[in-house]
C-alpha cells in the first residue's frame, strides 16, 4: 500500500515542477500542493514514517519505502483527501478516526470553498447548513486530534511570525530539485495569503515570483494579441469613431452568433491581469447560446466569447465596500452567518459605490416612477405644475423647525412647505396646481422616517361646496400611482425584493376613509388609553395601520377630521363641532404620508386664528393680503416622496430611499 502511495508522490511531485513552469494561476497550483501534502500524510500513515525523496536523482522512478513489519491481513483502506460536499456517509465518519491532522486540513480547506461556492451561487439554504453542519464536525474532529482549533492558512502565518527566532530558521535545502514537505507547506501559505490579498484589491490571478521569472523570459516573443486589449486615452471628445455599443439588455439568444460591441462596468474577474474591478470597460464579443441557463446573471441564455477588451476608464484597486457585499440578502445576513454585512454609514459614505447595486438601481428607478405617476395623475385633471421659493421671511407653519440662513443684512429661512405659495395661486385663480421640490424641516429627529430635507409632492385645489371633493380626487390619485407602480414596475420591484424580502402593498378602490374618532375607538377596543383630542402618536399610528390592514385588508386608508388643537393656524374649523377641524391624513403600512386640509381663506377669520397661534402678523402680511381680494375655498395637501417609496416597497429606513439622505448627524455626499 506504501508502495502504491510512494508512486502518487513522485508522480504528484512531477506534474507540481510541470505546472510552475507554465506560468500557473496561484489558486491552481495551491490546489496541487495541497493533494500533495495530502499524499505524504497518507504515506506516513501507512509507513510510519515520513516520506524522503528519492536519493538517486530527480527522474520519474520511485525510492523503496523503508522496510518495515508486514502489514496485517486486514489492511485499513486509504483515507479519501478531499472532500467535495454532499455530507458525511457512515464510512466517511469511520475513515475520520483514521485521518492524520493534514488531511483534515486539506477536508476543512475543501469544505469551506464548498459552503463559499453555494453562497456564491445562492444555493438552497438546507444544503449550506447541511455543508456548514459538515464543517463545524470536521474542525471538532481536528480539535480532538491536535488539541489545537483549526487556524486558517492566512492566519497561521501571522502566528508563526510571533512565535520568536525558533520559527525563523533557514530550512533545509531541498535533495536533488524536490521542496521539502515545510517548505511546500510555506509555498502553500504564501500562495494562500498572497491569492486572498489580490482578490480584495480586485486584482484576480496574482503571478508569484517563479510565474514572474517566466514572465521575464518570455516577454521576448511576440505579443500574438497586440492590438486587442489595453487602456484607451482619456475621452476628451476628440473623435467620432463608427462604432455602435450594444445594450446588454438587449443581448440574447435571437442574436447568437453576431459579434458586438458593448460597454459594461467590470464585476468580477478571473484571469490574469492588472484591470480592478469596477473599471469601465469596452468589450468585442461574438455571442454564444448556451446549454444551461447562467442564473447569476442578468443575460441568462448567452455569453460573450471575447475578442477585443480596452479599459475606458480603471478603478482604484481598493474598494471601500464589495458590490457584492452591498448586494447581499438581509435574510442571509443572520447571526450565524459568516457573510460580510455592510453598515449604512458605510453604504452612505460610500454611496456612488452603492448606488451601483441592482436593488438601488431598482429603488430610484421605481421612485422616478413615483414622480412620473403624480405628475400624470394630476395633469389629466386639469392641475398645472407651478414652482415656488425654498428662501422665504417667516416659518411656513408658524414654528420654530426652520432653518436660518443669512440673506444679505437680514436673517430668512428656509421653506419648510410650499404651502403659502400654493394657496396664493389658487388666489390668483389657477384653480388647481401641484408643485415637486425641496422641503426643509429643523427637526431633530434621527428616526427611520425623518429627514431634514425630502423631496414634497404638494397639491392645492379650488372647490365648489364641500372639501371631500379634494380628499375623493387625492385618494383617486394615489389609487392610480399605485395600480401604476405595481403594473409598470413589476421588475424593479421583484429585484427589490430580492434583497429586502417584503409583503406586496395592498389597497381599496375607492380607498378606505374613517373619521378619527372612529381610528380613536378602533385603538380604545385593545386597550390604548387617549383623549379624542390628542394626537396620534407614532405608536398608535403604526397599531391603528396593524388594526385596520386586519380589519380592512388595506395598507392604505384615510383618516379625517382632526382635532383642532394640533393643526396649523390656516386650518378651517368643523362648523358643527370647533373642537374638530375640516383636516386630514392619509396613511401607508400604518405610517403617515400626507397631511392636509381645507385653508381658510377669509383674511379676518385668519387674523384671527393667527393671533390664537401666537403669530406675528407682520411676518405673514405678503400671505394674509393675498386673501383681501377675493379667493375660493380651496384645499389641498403635502407628500414625501421617500416615505412613500419606503412605504409601498416595505423597507425600514428612509435613508434607502433617498439617494443623498440628509438628516441632524449627516450632510454629506
Amino acid at each position: 500500500m506504501a508502495d502504491a502511495v510512494n508512486e502518487k508522490i513522485v508522480e504528484q511531485g512531477n506534474k507540481i515542477r510541470e505546472l510552475k513552469a507554465s506560468k500557473p494561476d496561484k489558486a491552481a497550483l495551491k490546489a496541487e500542493i495541497d493533494v500533495l501534502l495530502a499524499l505524504k500524510a497518507e504515506y506516513k500513515s501507512l509507513s510510519g514514517v515520513d516520506w524522503k525523496p528519492p536519493a538517486s536523482g530527480g527522474g520519474g522512478s520511485s525510492a523503496a519505502p523503508p522496510k518495515k513489519e508486514a502489514a496485517p491481513a486486514e489492511a485499513k483502506a486509504p483515507v479519501p483527501i478531499l472532500y467535495e460536499g454532499g455530507g458525511l456517509t457512515p464510512e466517511d465518519e469511520k475513515a475520520l478516526k483514521d485521518c492524520a491532522a493534514n488531511t483534515l486540513d486539506i477536508k476543512i480547506q475543501n469544505c469551506g470553498d464548498v459552503v463559499r461556492r453555494l453562497k456564491t451561487e445562492k444555493a438552497d439554504k438546507s444544503k449550506i447548513d447541511t455543508e456548514i453542519k459538515v464543517l463545524l464536525h470536521l474542525k471538532s474532529v481536528f480539535k480532538d486530534k491536535t488539541g489545537q482549533d483549526w487556524v486558517p492558512l492566512e492566519k497561521r502565518g501571522k502566528e508563526a511570525k510571533k512565535g520568536g527566532k525558533e520559527n525563523n530558521q533557514a530550512p533545509k535545502p531541498a535533495e536533488e530539485g524536490d521542496k521539502s514537505e515545510k517548505q511546500l507547506k510555506r509555498e502553500a501559505k504564501k500562495a494562500e495569503k498572497k491569492s486572498k490579498k489580490d482578490q480584495h484589491k480586485g486584482v484576480a490571478g496574482a503571478v508569484g515570483a517563479e510565474a514572474a521569472e517566466g514572465d521575464e523570459k518570455d516577454d521576448s516573443g511576440p505579443d500574438v494579441a497586440e492590438g486587442k486589449y489595453g487602456n484607451l486615452p482619456m475621452n476628451q471628445s476628440r473623435d467620432k469613431p463608427k462604432r455602435t455599443l450594444v445594450d446588454i439588455a438587449i443581448l440574447g439568444a435571437k442574436l447568437a452568433g453576431q459579434s458586438v460591441w458593448v460597454r459594461a462596468r467590470l464585476h468580477t474577474s478571473r484571469a490574469k491581469g492588472t484591470v480592478s474591478k469596477e473599471s469601465i470597460v469596452d468589450v468585442f464579443a461574438t455571442m454564444t447560446k448556451v446549454d444551461t441557463m447562467i442564473e447569476g446573471c442578468s443575460q441568462k441564455d448567452v455569453e460573450l466569447c471575447v475578442q477585443e477588451v480596452f479599459v475606458v476608464s480603471q478603478s482604484e484597486p481598493q474598494l471601500p465596500l464589495q458590490i457584492e457585499d452591498a448586494a447581499r440578502k438581509v435574510t442571509d445576513l443572520d447571526a450565524d452567518s459568516l457573510a460580510i454585512k455592510v453598515n449604512q454609514d458605510t453604504r452612505l459614505d460610500n454611496r456612488v459605490l452603492d448606488l451601483r447595486t441592482p436593488t438601488n438601481q431598482a429603488i430610484y428607478r421605481l421612485q422616478g416612477g413615483v414622480c412620473q405617476l403624480f405628475r400624470e395623475s394630476l395633469s389629466k385633471r386639469g392641475f398645472v405644475e407651478i414652482h415656488t421659493p425654498k428662501i422665504i421671511s417667516a416659518a411656513s407653519e408658524g414654528g420654530a423647525n426652520v432653518f436660518t440662513v443669512s440673506y444679505f443684512k437680514s436673517k430668512a429661512y428656509l421653506a419648510q412647505s410650499p404651502q403659502l405659495y400654493k394657496q396664493m395661486a389658487i388666489a390668483s385663480d389657477f384653480g388647481k396646481v401641484f408643485t415637486v421640490g425641496a422641503v426643509f424641516r429643523a427637526e431633530d429627529s434621527n428616526t427611520h422616517r425623518h429627514l431634514t430635507e425630502f423631496v414634497g409632492l404638494d397639491l392645492e385645489m379650488a372647490f365648489n361646496f364641500h372639501y371631500h371633493e379634494v380628499i375623493d380626487v387625492i385618494g383617486s390619485m394615489f389609487t392610480e400611482m399605485f395600480k401604476g407602480l405595481r403594473d409598470r414596475y413589476a421588475n424593479e420591484i421583484a429585484t427589490i425584493n430580492e434583497q429586502y424580502p417584503a409583503e406586496p402593498f395592498k389597497f381599496l378602490d375607492p380607498p378606505l376613509k374613517l373619521n378619527f374618532v372612529e381610528g380613536v375607538e378602533m385603538l380604545r377596543e385593545v386597550g390604548v388609553e387617549m383623549d379624542e383630542e390628542e394626537d396620534l402618536s407614532t405608536p398608535n399610528e403604526k397599531l391603528l395601520g396593524r388594526l385596520v390592514k386586519a380589519k380592512y385588508d388595506t395598507d392604505f386608508y384615510i383618516l379625517d377630521k382632526f382635532p383642532l388643537a394640533v393643526r396649523p393656524f390656516y386650518t378651517m374649523p368643523d362648523p358643527n363641532n370647533q373642537k374638530w377641524s375640516n383636516s386630514y391624513d392619509m396613511f401607508m403600512r400604518g405610517e403617515e404620508i400626507l397631511s392636509g386640509a381645507q385653508r381658510i381663506h377669509d383674511p379676518s377669520f385668519l387674523v384671527e386664528r393667527a393671533k390664537h397661534h401666537q403669530i406675528c402678523l407682520d411676518t405673514i402680511k405678503a400671505y394674509i393680503d393675498s386673501f383681501r381680494y377675493g379667493c375660493p375655498p380651496h384645499a389641498g395637501g403635502g407628500i414625501g416622496m421617500e416615505r412613500v417609496c419606503m412605504l409601498y416597497l416595505g423597507l425600514d429606513n428612509i435613508r434607502k430611499t433617498s439617494m443623498f439622505p440628509r438628516d441632524p448627524k449627516r450632510v454629506t455626499p
